[in-house]
């Protein structure tokens, strides 16, 4: 990402006080600044931001900067970098032709991946269609989101499928009921009787348990989580700066214990996206990233509790800046089964006998 224009999408990024505020402004910005477009491979007129070796640095820089920002703005952009992924490693290249022109013209993108535990999503082949049934729950972005990529159960295993996300009579956002992240309008999703063309089939069942970009891609989310984290800290700095209590020797070293946090995530995540994301990467590479999530975690709750500790009651007035990024970063790290990814890196570190720089 060229420094002028992470400037730039800086300068212009408000910064969202309200819970549930819209993230029109937001989302409009990204794609007047061609950031949606970035994520496209360079062949197809992106920067390969998330899609390519080349790409790498920049999708971290920018998925750092909006999480300091923004971190609902931050949920849909890795969302729309993550689907952009998708489609390049396993869509036709008709599929790919479709969805590179939606997103040059301004489209958004989503994957969304949690079932209805009353609907589960189930795809049955219908001549040159796909018919899908079922609901989606956790499906951030609704109204904003043109396509989502989702998994549908099927005899064979879980496929990927591309679908119109933009119906409104299909979204209840009412069932999103979290104390962050309000501004993301996740919600359900119903696609019973939705039938798209076979080309919108994304490769074969389980094609997204395949690593390392299943597992691996986690660094995508954890940059936005640093990138939460990071903001926590300049808040919490320039808060004891301007009291004046930057010299008191117990804030000090909550600032310094805060900056080695964040710094320890950067360097880990730094590793991880540049390295899951090489051309060559072999699939055992999924457990450093998943290594750089725990880490990442555990700074970032760091950072949460001596932001708390430095500001007092001041780190919780409502709809304050740093009462929002305690809210939204607390939920966004709520990722799915940390502690089964934590186990899969574990068992990594044994089967090969090898210290985390050997992973």
């Amino acid at each position: 990402m060229s420094g002028d224009l992470g400037s730039k999408v800086a300068a212009v990024l408000p910064q969202p006080t309200d819970l549930e505020a819209s993230l029109d402004v937001e989302l409009d910005c990204l794609r007047q600044e061609a950031w949606l477009t970035a994520c496209l491979p360079v062949d197809a007129g992106g920067q390969g931001w998330g899609t390519q070796s080349e790409g790498a640095m920049a999708a971290f820089d920018a998925l750092r900067m909006l999480g300091r920002s923004d971190l609902s703005l931050a949920r849909l952009f890795e969302g729309h970098m993550n689907a952009v992924k998708l489609v390049q490693l396993y869509g036709s290249t008709a599929l790919k032709d479709a969805i590179w022109r939606e997103v040059t013209g301004g489209a958004l993108l989503g994957v969304w991946g949690a079932d209805d535990p009353s609907a589960s999503v189930r795809l049955e082949v219908d001549g040159d269609r796909l018919s899908l049934s079922g609901a989606k729950r956790f499906a951030s972005g609704l109204g904003s989101v043109r396509h989502a990529i989702i998994v549908a159960a099927t005899d064979e295993g879980g496929q990927l499928v591309v679908i119109p996300a933009d119906e409104p009579e299909r979204a209840d956002p009412s069932t999103w009921r979290m104390a962050g992240m309000r501004a993301t309008r996740s919600g359900r999703y119903v696609v019973d009787g939705l039938t798209v063309p076979a080309m919108y089939r994304l490769g074969a069942p389980d094609d997204l348990l395949r690593e390392p970009y299943f597992e691996g891609g986690i660094w995508r989310y954890c940059a936005a989580h640093l990138g939460g984290a990071e903001a926590l800290y300049d808040v919490m700095r320039d808060h004891l700066c301007d009291l004046n209590r930057q010299s008191d020797s117990v804030q000090g070293r909550r600032i310094a214990k805060a900056s080695i946090a964040i710094e320890t995530a950067r360097l880990w995540l730094v590793r991880a996206a540049t390295e899951i994301e090489m051309a060559d990467a072999a699939p055992g590479k999924a457990a450093l990233a998943l290594l750089a999530r725990e880490v990442t975690e555990r700074c970032c709750r760091d950072v949460m509790d001596l932001t708390e500790r430095a500001l007092g009651m001041a780190a919780h007035e409502e709809g304050s800046r740093i009462d929002q990024l305690r809210r939204d970063l607390g939920l966004f790290l709520c990722q799915a089964t940390p502690d089964a990814k934590l186990a899969r890196a574990t068992d990594a570190l044994i089967a090969r006998r090898v210290r985390p720089e050997l992973l």
